[in-house]
């Protein structure tokens, strides 16, 4: 009698202890406003941008669900933040390394953009205060026929030194130009490294032939890149574009066609098209 009522308990026990792990299960659905994470190389440094992406879902979006001339979390959830590894500059407005909140507040013809020091506002705009932002400027908004379904925020149109901060929804696009000062600090690079017992001549003729600077300077260290690398087709390419450009029609027709003759050897399509594109143009 007694095994019986144990035997019981034992089964009410285990039955119960199922029920319970049953009714913990949990319910997995998709984020209604997904994060996602862009980093980007530029200048220098990087740049990141963590961010939620809530959706149209059929509503109008600035002017109701955001309203106009009221401040903005830039997104979802939690503060959208923005990361810069290196200085850059914002509209002109310089910007130190670090992470900072993308606050905004949108108006019809232009926006406010807002950098932010507290990172855990997020949505809570009525305890914003100004003493904690870094900068304020104005931008344009541009309004396209498309219609973006979720919210984007991207990093494009990057150069050297400038690209831009986009950011895309319902039917408005934000452009924040973004520029960084890496000139001073590539130059003395590149004269620390002819000082090296191995310098980066291909490097350094690159960004002198890319940024407008002495072309005859730049030859010379394409030249002893060759020398020291007479495979290596992409260099006789750009060796090809810098003789060119010095009006030298013969020697940058002799190094084009080495670098399409290398590029075939190597299986390079894209560099046997770029110097038979070369050589088309020059003639």
């Amino acid at each position: 009698m007694k095994m019986n009522i144990t035997n019981k308990a034992v089964l009410f026990l285990a039955f119960g202890m199922l029920s319970l792990g049953a009714a913990a299960q949990k319910i997995t659905v998709p984020a209604p406003s997904p994060l996602q994470t862009v980093t980007q190389k530029f200048g220098l440094g990087e740049v990141t941008v963590e961010y939620s992406r809530p959706g149209v879902k059929g509503r109008t979006i600035f002017g109701d669900v955001v309203p106009y001339g009221k401040i903005w979390r830039t997104g979802a959830n939690a503060t959208t933040k923005i990361t810069f590894t290196d200085e850059v500059k914002l509209e002109g407005n310089v910007v130190k390394p670090g992470t900072y909140g993308l606050y905004t507040i949108p108006n019809k013809d232009s926006w406010e953009i807002m950098l932010y020091k507290d990172l855990t506002l997020n949505g809570n705009v009525g305890d914003y205060k100004t003493e904690n932002e870094v900068l304020r400027f104005k931008v344009k908004a541009i309004k396209i026929p498309m219609k973006m379904e979720s919210l984007m925020i991207n990093i494009g149109d990057i150069s050297a030194t400038e690209s831009k901060l986009m950011l895309l929804w319902e039917n408005t696009v934000i452009a924040i130009k973004m520029t960084t000062d890496i000139d001073a600090r590539v130059m003395q690079s590149i004269d620390e490294s002819m000082k090296s017992e191995k310098p980066e001549y291909f490097r350094a003729a690159s960004y002198y032939f890319d940024n407008g600077k002495d072309l005859k300077q730049a030859l010379v260290w394409a030249t002893k890149a060759t020398e020291e690398n007479p495979t290596a087709f992409y260099m006789f390419n750009l060796k090809a574009r810098i003789e060119y450009k010095l009006g030298d029609k013969a020697a940058g027709k002799a190094s084009a066609e080495k670098s399409i003759a290398l590029a075939k050897d190597a299986k390079n399509d894209d560099y046997v098209a770029l110097g038979e594109k070369l050589l088309a143009e020059n003639k």
